[in-house]
């Protein structure tokens, strides 16, 4: 019995592990060739599709897109590729600007 609470420890340690790594993390970036009111949709269904990304919130005026994430299962660098391969180049902006 001591063996079987043992290895499920070890199991528990491991996927704890594991979730401390991940977490949900969210960024702004900046996104060119917004210039009529389709645009925010494109972009935003562009960027939602991208698997791990749970939120995305586009502000038309400031020709930004805030993305919320998983970084366990994407990053910055594959959210804006999927804004540039639907027609709006983005780059994320520094944190706090």
């Amino acid at each position: 019995m001591n063996k079987s609470f043992g290895v499920f420890a070890l199991i528990v340690l491991a996927m704890s592990g594991t979730a401390a790594v991940a977490g949900e993390r969210t960024v702004t970036f900046a996104v060119d060739n917004m210039t009529c009111a389709s645009c925010p949709y494109i972009v935003k269904s562009s960027m939602a599709a991208v698997r791990g990304v749970t939120k995305v919130s586009i502000s038309f005026a400031a020709k930004t897109a805030t993305v919320t994430f998983d970084d366990a299962k994407t990053n910055p660098d594959a959210i804006a590729a999927a804004s540039l391969n639907a027609g709006y180049p983005a780059r994320s902006r520094p944190q706090g600007g």
